[in-house]
Protein backbone atom coordinates (compact mmCIF):
# COMPACT_ATOMS: atom_id res chain seq x y z
CA UNK A 1 0.00 0.00 0.00
CA UNK A 2 1.22 3.51 -1.01
CA UNK A 3 1.54 5.70 2.08
CA UNK A 4 -0.93 5.75 4.78
CA UNK A 5 -1.41 9.34 4.73
CA UNK A 6 -1.71 9.69 0.97
CA UNK A 7 -5.08 7.70 1.56
CA UNK A 8 -8.22 8.38 3.07
CA UNK A 9 -9.33 5.82 5.60
CA UNK A 10 -12.61 4.12 3.20
CA UNK A 11 -9.15 3.61 0.55
CA UNK A 12 -6.99 2.54 3.44
CA UNK A 13 -9.71 0.00 4.61
CA UNK A 14 -10.47 -0.86 0.96
CA UNK A 15 -6.83 -1.67 -0.36
CA UNK A 16 -6.31 -3.93 2.53
CA UNK A 17 -9.52 -5.00 5.26
CA UNK A 18 -7.53 -5.72 8.10
CA UNK A 19 -7.43 -2.42 9.08
CA UNK A 20 -10.45 -2.26 9.67
CA UNK A 21 -9.53 -3.52 12.82
CA UNK A 22 -7.72 -0.28 13.85
CA UNK A 23 -10.64 1.56 13.15
CA UNK A 24 -12.76 -0.07 15.14
CA UNK A 25 -10.75 -0.19 17.79
CA UNK A 26 -10.87 3.59 18.37
CA UNK A 27 -14.43 3.76 16.89
CA UNK A 28 -13.34 5.85 14.21
CA UNK A 29 -16.47 5.16 10.94
CA UNK A 30 -14.60 4.14 7.63
CA UNK A 31 -17.73 2.78 5.50
CA UNK A 32 -19.80 5.74 5.43
CA UNK A 33 -17.35 8.61 6.75
CA UNK A 34 -14.54 6.87 4.85
CA UNK A 35 -13.61 10.33 3.00
CA UNK A 36 -11.60 11.71 5.60
CA UNK A 37 -7.79 11.59 5.79
CA UNK A 38 -5.94 9.68 8.68
CA UNK A 39 -4.66 12.65 10.19
CA UNK A 40 -8.03 14.47 10.74
CA UNK A 41 -9.93 11.11 12.47
CA UNK A 42 -6.45 11.27 14.71
CA UNK A 43 -6.97 14.77 15.66
CA UNK A 44 -10.85 14.01 15.52
CA UNK A 45 -10.82 11.70 17.91
CA UNK A 46 -7.83 12.62 19.78
CA UNK A 47 -5.32 10.01 18.79
CA UNK A 48 -1.46 10.66 18.17
CA UNK A 49 -0.81 10.61 14.65
CA UNK A 50 2.40 8.57 15.20
CA UNK A 51 0.52 5.88 17.14
CA UNK A 52 -2.10 5.33 14.54
CA UNK A 53 0.16 4.92 11.90
CA UNK A 54 2.03 2.63 14.10
CA UNK A 55 -1.26 0.58 14.68
CA UNK A 56 -2.00 0.33 10.74
CA UNK A 57 1.19 -0.41 9.39
CA UNK A 58 2.16 -3.25 12.30
CA UNK A 59 -1.61 -4.48 10.63
CA UNK A 60 -0.30 -4.28 7.46
CA UNK A 61 2.78 -6.41 8.15
CA UNK A 62 0.94 -9.11 9.09
CA UNK A 63 0.24 -12.10 6.85
CA UNK A 64 -3.48 -13.13 6.21
CA UNK A 65 -3.77 -15.61 3.37
CA UNK A 66 -7.78 -15.85 3.99
CA UNK A 67 -8.30 -12.00 3.07
CA UNK A 68 -10.92 -11.47 0.17
CA UNK A 69 -9.60 -8.74 -2.27
CA UNK A 70 -12.65 -7.37 -2.79
CA UNK A 71 -10.93 -4.55 -5.14
CA UNK A 72 -9.72 -7.57 -7.54
CA UNK A 73 -13.27 -8.25 -8.20
CA UNK A 74 -15.85 -7.29 -11.21
CA UNK A 75 -18.72 -5.24 -10.25
CA UNK A 76 -21.11 -7.61 -11.15
CA UNK A 77 -19.26 -10.15 -9.04
CA UNK A 78 -19.33 -8.07 -6.32
CA UNK A 79 -22.99 -6.95 -6.22
CA UNK A 80 -24.01 -10.46 -6.76
CA UNK A 81 -22.17 -11.05 -3.16
CA UNK A 82 -23.39 -8.06 -1.59
CA UNK A 83 -26.84 -9.46 -2.41
CA UNK A 84 -26.57 -12.96 -1.56
CA UNK A 85 -24.09 -11.94 1.63
CA UNK A 86 -25.39 -8.78 3.66
CA UNK A 87 -28.71 -7.98 1.80
CA UNK A 88 -29.82 -11.96 2.98
CA UNK A 89 -28.41 -11.43 6.56
CA UNK A 90 -30.00 -8.43 6.91
CA UNK A 91 -33.55 -9.99 5.43
CA UNK A 92 -33.26 -12.43 7.74
CA UNK A 93 -32.08 -10.46 11.00
CA UNK A 94 -34.89 -7.80 10.99
CA UNK A 95 -37.20 -10.26 12.03
CA UNK A 96 -35.54 -12.06 14.58
CA UNK A 97 -34.42 -8.57 16.11
CA UNK A 98 -37.58 -7.01 16.13
CA UNK A 99 -39.18 -9.91 18.27
CA UNK A 100 -36.50 -9.51 20.57
CA UNK A 101 -36.86 -6.12 21.10
CA UNK A 102 -40.50 -6.03 21.61
CA UNK A 103 -39.71 -8.54 24.34
CA UNK A 104 -37.02 -6.72 26.06
CA UNK A 105 -39.50 -3.78 26.00
CA UNK A 106 -42.04 -5.48 27.53
CA UNK A 107 -40.21 -7.32 30.58
CA UNK A 108 -37.88 -4.70 31.42
CA UNK A 109 -38.69 -1.69 29.92
CA UNK A 110 -39.71 0.10 33.25
CA UNK A 111 -36.61 -0.50 34.42
CA UNK A 112 -34.25 0.52 31.13
CA UNK A 113 -36.60 2.70 29.46
CA UNK A 114 -33.76 3.48 26.55
CA UNK A 115 -34.59 0.35 25.29
CA UNK A 116 -37.73 1.83 23.77
CA UNK A 117 -35.77 4.27 22.50
CA UNK A 118 -33.09 1.58 20.89
CA UNK A 119 -36.25 -0.09 19.71
CA UNK A 120 -37.96 2.69 17.72
CA UNK A 121 -34.51 3.26 15.94
CA UNK A 122 -33.84 -0.26 15.12
CA UNK A 123 -37.39 -0.19 13.63
CA UNK A 124 -37.05 2.87 11.59
CA UNK A 125 -33.80 1.32 10.66
CA UNK A 126 -35.40 -2.18 9.39
CA UNK A 127 -38.12 -0.17 7.11
CA UNK A 128 -35.24 1.98 5.36
CA UNK A 129 -33.13 -0.88 5.14
CA UNK A 130 -35.68 -2.76 3.08
CA UNK A 131 -36.73 -0.03 1.08
CA UNK A 132 -33.03 1.00 0.83
CA UNK A 133 -31.71 -2.75 -0.52
CA UNK A 134 -35.10 -3.32 -2.92
CA UNK A 135 -33.82 0.29 -5.16
CA UNK A 136 -30.05 -1.03 -5.19
CA UNK A 137 -31.56 -4.49 -6.42
CA UNK A 138 -34.27 -3.14 -8.83
CA UNK A 139 -32.36 -0.22 -9.96
CA UNK A 140 -28.33 0.13 -9.36
CA UNK A 141 -27.05 -3.08 -9.38
CA UNK A 142 -28.82 -3.60 -12.73
CA UNK A 143 -27.30 -0.55 -14.20
CA UNK A 144 -23.75 -2.15 -12.86
CA UNK A 145 -24.69 -4.90 -14.16
CA UNK A 146 -25.39 -4.25 -17.82
CA UNK A 147 -22.31 -1.24 -17.93
CA UNK A 148 -20.28 -4.35 -17.10
CA UNK A 149 -22.00 -6.53 -20.03
CA UNK A 150 -21.38 -3.59 -22.29
CA UNK A 151 -17.97 -3.06 -21.18
CA UNK A 152 -17.18 -6.61 -22.06
CA UNK A 153 -18.80 -6.64 -25.56
CA UNK A 154 -17.81 -3.44 -26.64
CA UNK A 155 -21.09 -2.05 -27.18
CA UNK A 156 -21.58 1.57 -26.94
CA UNK A 157 -22.67 2.97 -22.86
CA UNK A 158 -26.81 3.11 -23.33
CA UNK A 159 -28.33 5.88 -21.34
CA UNK A 160 -30.11 4.57 -18.19
CA UNK A 161 -33.66 6.90 -16.92
CA UNK A 162 -31.50 8.02 -14.09
CA UNK A 163 -28.82 9.58 -16.26
CA UNK A 164 -25.69 9.19 -14.83
CA UNK A 165 -25.12 6.25 -12.11
CA UNK A 166 -24.09 8.50 -9.91
CA UNK A 167 -27.17 9.92 -9.38
CA UNK A 168 -29.03 6.77 -7.42
CA UNK A 169 -25.35 6.66 -6.19
CA UNK A 170 -25.48 9.78 -4.65
CA UNK A 171 -28.99 8.26 -3.25
CA UNK A 172 -27.85 5.12 -1.41
CA UNK A 173 -24.88 7.12 0.08
CA UNK A 174 -27.22 9.39 1.63
CA UNK A 175 -28.85 6.36 3.01
CA UNK A 176 -26.07 5.19 4.00
CA UNK A 177 -25.38 8.23 6.22
CA UNK A 178 -28.71 7.52 7.76
CA UNK A 179 -28.58 4.29 8.98
CA UNK A 180 -24.69 4.73 10.32
CA UNK A 181 -25.83 8.02 12.29
CA UNK A 182 -29.15 5.58 13.49
CA UNK A 183 -26.47 2.76 14.77
CA UNK A 184 -24.23 5.52 16.20
CA UNK A 185 -27.43 6.26 18.57
CA UNK A 186 -28.45 2.70 19.30
CA UNK A 187 -24.71 1.86 20.49
CA UNK A 188 -24.58 4.72 22.38
CA UNK A 189 -28.23 4.17 24.13
CA UNK A 190 -26.84 0.64 24.71
CA UNK A 191 -23.64 1.50 26.09
CA UNK A 192 -21.49 0.39 23.36
CA UNK A 193 -23.86 -2.83 23.59
CA UNK A 194 -23.44 -4.01 27.26
CA UNK A 195 -26.07 -5.92 28.88
CA UNK A 196 -26.93 -4.24 32.49
CA UNK A 197 -26.30 -6.20 35.27
CA UNK A 198 -29.70 -7.31 35.74
CA UNK A 199 -30.14 -8.82 31.96
CA UNK A 200 -31.61 -11.99 31.05
CA UNK A 201 -30.59 -14.18 28.41
CA UNK A 202 -32.66 -12.81 25.79
CA UNK A 203 -30.97 -9.57 26.87
CA UNK A 204 -27.41 -10.46 26.47
CA UNK A 205 -28.30 -12.49 23.03
CA UNK A 206 -30.34 -9.01 21.79
CA UNK A 207 -27.14 -7.04 22.51
CA UNK A 208 -24.88 -9.14 21.28
CA UNK A 209 -27.25 -9.26 17.62
CA UNK A 210 -27.26 -5.85 17.46
CA UNK A 211 -23.87 -5.67 17.53
CA UNK A 212 -23.35 -7.91 15.13
CA UNK A 213 -25.90 -6.61 12.73
CA UNK A 214 -24.22 -3.30 12.98
CA UNK A 215 -20.40 -4.49 12.29
CA UNK A 216 -22.30 -6.61 9.40
CA UNK A 217 -24.19 -3.29 8.38
CA UNK A 218 -20.38 -1.40 8.24
CA UNK A 219 -18.67 -4.26 6.10
CA UNK A 220 -22.16 -3.74 3.73
CA UNK A 221 -21.31 -0.36 3.61
CA UNK A 222 -17.59 -0.36 3.11
CA UNK A 223 -17.73 -2.14 0.18
CA UNK A 224 -20.63 -0.58 -1.60
CA UNK A 225 -19.37 3.33 -0.43
CA UNK A 226 -15.81 2.45 -0.77
CA UNK A 227 -15.21 -0.24 -3.73
CA UNK A 228 -18.51 -0.73 -5.85
CA UNK A 229 -19.20 2.39 -5.90
CA UNK A 230 -15.88 4.30 -7.32
CA UNK A 231 -15.98 0.73 -9.77
CA UNK A 232 -19.10 2.00 -11.28
CA UNK A 233 -18.27 5.36 -11.46
CA UNK A 234 -14.83 4.66 -13.39
CA UNK A 235 -16.89 1.91 -15.44
CA UNK A 236 -19.14 4.55 -16.50
CA UNK A 237 -16.36 6.62 -17.63
CA UNK A 238 -14.40 4.52 -19.69
CA UNK A 239 -18.03 3.85 -21.53
CA UNK A 240 -18.66 7.14 -22.20
CA UNK A 241 -14.92 7.76 -23.82
CA UNK A 242 -15.46 4.27 -26.28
Amino acid sequence: MNNILDRNVGEIVAENYKTAIVFKNHKIDFCCRGNRSVEEVAEKNGIKLDSLINELETVLEQKDPQSIDFKSWSPDLLVDYIEKKHHRYVEEHIPVLNQYLDKLCSVHGERHPELFEIREHFKASSEDLAMHMKKEELVLFPIVRKMVQQKQTNAALEQNHCGTVQNPIGVMMQEHDNEGERFRLIEKLSDNYTPPEDACATYKVTYSLLKEFEEDLHNHIHLENNILFPRAVELENELNTN
